[in-house]
């Protein structure tokens, strides 16, 4: 374990009524975590929830409160890109254990870390793909799953602060188990991983901690009680339960 809790300093905090602050912090999930911070209890942790829910918007608060850049890649890169931080990001902060106090402090070169962040990877990847310090595999020459397990498993091998934001945009379902076999030794190795996901497979890791974020804001679930495991049972049982209320039988059986 590296980070035991990310919060907002008072300090920090947007001026004026809680009940009108800005965005990020009308984010229900964005708001609680500046009201009380959230807690990391295990090496792996899994950010689960609807779209607009906010999980992307605080793993990438994460990577740039940790010295990440927001807009993918490992530790130790400088900013490539020309925004600023979030608002989020530019606040936030972590209590840390002697070893994650030593991580963030260590020397950019030999810090341990990457954000694998699904919108912007595959551009990423071509373009880094043989550089020092990333990997010798030409990822344009693969799928896009492909390049994802490539990127983990020369990336995600020491312990490190490692986060990534719906890495199974890429992947199909036999490469979604192997990346849950791949993020469980990770863990295994002394290093934390926090994802956010809205695959129940990933959210399967054994051992991993889940946060289901949504309009209630956030709390600790075991996996069989997230709403997504429900809805995908209901929906591999029984899809027209589902698709009636969003298809037209009689337009489809034209």
């Amino acid at each position: 374990m590296l980070a035991t809790r990310a919060y907002v300093p008072d300090h920090k905090l947007p001026a004026g009524d809680p009940g009108r602050w800005p965005w990020p912090y009308d984010v229900p999930g964005v708001a609680q975590l500046a009201r009380e911070g959230m807690t990391f209890s295990k090496p792996i942790t899994f950010l689960v929830g609807e779209n607009g829910s906010g999980k992307s918007t605080l793993v990438e608060a994460f990577a740039e409160a940790w010295g990440l850049d927001a807009h993918g890649g490992r530790a130790g890169r400088k900013y490539v890109n020309d925004r600023p931080k979030t608002p989020l990001g530019e606040a936030l902060d972590f209590d840390t254990t002697i070893a994650g106090g030593a991580h963030r402090s260590g020397t950019r070169t030999r810090r341990r870390g990457y954000f694998l962040r699904a919108e912007t990877a595959f551009g990423f990847m071509n373009a880094v793909s043989g550089m020092r310090g990333y990997w010798d595999e030409d990822t344009s020459e693969m799928s896009h799953g492909e390049g994802f397990l490539t990127v983990f498993d020369n990336m995600f091998t020491d312990p490190g602060f490692y986060l990534m934001d719906e890495p199974e945009a890429a992947l199909s379902f036999t490469s979604s188990v192997e990346l849950v076999a791949r993020i469980h030794e990770l863990g295994a190795t002394g290093a934390q991983v926090i994802c956010a996901t809205h695959s129940p497979v990933l959210a399967a890791t054994p051992g991993a901690d889940i946060i289901e974020v949504g309009e209630h804001g956030f709390r600790h679930v075991e996996w069989d009680e997230l709403d997504l495991v429900f809805h995908w049972r209901r929906y591999l049982t029984d899809p027209r339960a589902y698709l009636r209320h969003v298809i037209d039988e009689e337009t489809t059986h034209r």
